[in-house]
């Protein structure tokens, strides 16, 4: 019996001190600390100048250019807030709200002119870039143009009365430039008129 008794505290002190080395092991000096996650940099902002030609050619002859210049920061946490380089010009022409009677032919006049609705013309450019590498831009453009068809360019265009005819031109794509690089953003050909658009963009870093 006290051999058996002997036995068993013999075990519970070998079970015992097994876990106090267990417990008191030292820790591993070649383990590695744990590794942050690292903040991924934000790239810095940089100041540029786009310049957006908007040319209208008929044939091979050009009718008309109109340039624009819109400062952009590029890489700008605006951008993730939907917030651009904006810019708006243009008129508001009045459009009668219905078209005049005719007499013989003609229209016939109408106290106070008529009732008329004001509707906007002009360009509206929107614009932002971040940067694509180390030395080139990632520029995103969109364009809305808008304006009054002549009675020369209207041709076979159906008309009520002498209610103007507009005509409107949207444009948005995406181009890769470096400092100082020009590239043509569009081109395409009023099937109206016969005019072809094209639009140019220059980028410039600002120093």
């Amino acid at each position: 019996m006290r051999r058996l008794q002997a036995l068993a505290c013999t075990a519970l002190v070998s079970v015992t001190a097994g876990t106090v080395l267990v417990a008191q092991a030292p820790k591993d000096e070649g383990a590695k600390p744990a590794t942050l996650l690292a903040t991924p940099a934000v790239p810095p902002l940089v100041p540029l100048s786009v310049q957006v030609v908007f040319s209208r050619y008929q044939g091979e002859k050009k009718v008309s250019s109109m340039p624009y210049t819109l400062a952009v920061n590029a890489n700008s946490l605006q951008h993730a807030r939907g917030e651009k380089s904006r810019l708006r010009m243009g008129a508001q022409i009045p459009v009668p709200v219905m078209a005049p009677a005719t007499v013989d032919g003609k229209p016939a006049p109408v106290a106070g002119g008529g009732p008329v609705q004001y509707r906007d013309v002009g360009i509206n450019i929107d614009a932002w870039a971040n940067s694509f590498d180390a030395n080139r831009y990632q520029v995103n453009i969109s364009i809305e143009d808008s304006s009054v068809y002549t009675s020369e360019q209207v041709g076979s265009l159906p008309k009520v009365g002498e209610l103007p005819v507009f005509r409107s031109f949207r444009f948005t794509n995406e181009l890769v430039l470096r400092d100082g690089q020009s590239a043509q953003f569009t081109a395409a050909t009023d099937r109206v008129s016969g005019e072809t658009i094209k639009v140019d963009v220059t980028l410039t870093v600002l120093k």
